[in-house]
């Protein structure tokens, strides 16, 4: 904040990358995390210990992506790229990683609640999508949004999410 009680840009630049540092790739991990479990669901009996690994295993691929595209792309522009710039993109991007975990505890945790593999799908798939909702309710409250802006982006996420869950049902059916 300046004297004057406004925001600096660069202030406002600095809270704009905390929110999407926070959030952005926790929604796209969660629709990720879903895409995992839809496809691994849709080929019929696995062992658990394999979905939780490819839940993990898939968001760490995808995170190493996204902190290359970054890298690569501030390269390209010719921006300096020190030790720091680069841990700086890791963290940015490490909610990509965060967003599998959830639905891959539910995984692992599903013996313990006495579920099959088809509830365990689906209440994995319900968590992600949960997730996805939630990160993006997040990424719109932490950047200031108005509560109806935070309701819109939690609906198209779960329309998104709902969406996802059709594909299931016309992939099994």
């Amino acid at each position: 904040m300046s004297g004057t009680g406004q925001a600096t840009p660069r202030t406002v630049r600095n809270a704009e990358r905390r929110a999407r540092a926070d959030c952005t790739g926790g929604v796209y991990g969660s629709m990720l995390a879903a895409s995992v479990i839809i496809g691994a669901g849709t080929l019929g009996s696995f062992p658990r210990l394999e979905l939780v690994l490819l839940l993990l295993l898939t968001g760490a691929v995808f995170w190493i992506a996204h902190v290359h595209a970054q890298v690569f792309g501030a390269r390209l522009m010719r921006r300096s790229l020190d030790r720091k710039a680069v841990l700086g993109v890791c963290r940015d991007e490490w909610p990509i990683v965060k967003a599998a975990v959830p639905p891959a505890v539910v995984v692992a945790a599903s013996p313990l609640l006495g579920l099959g593999i088809d509830a365990t799908v689906w209440l994995a798939l319900a968590v992600a999508v949960a997730g996805q909702v939630g990160w993006s309710t997040a990424a719109a409250r932490r950047g200031g949004a108005s509560r109806r802006l935070m309701a819109v982006t939690a609906g198209v996420n779960l329309v998104l999410g709902m969406l996802i869950i059709a594909f299931k049902l016309l992939l099994t059916h």
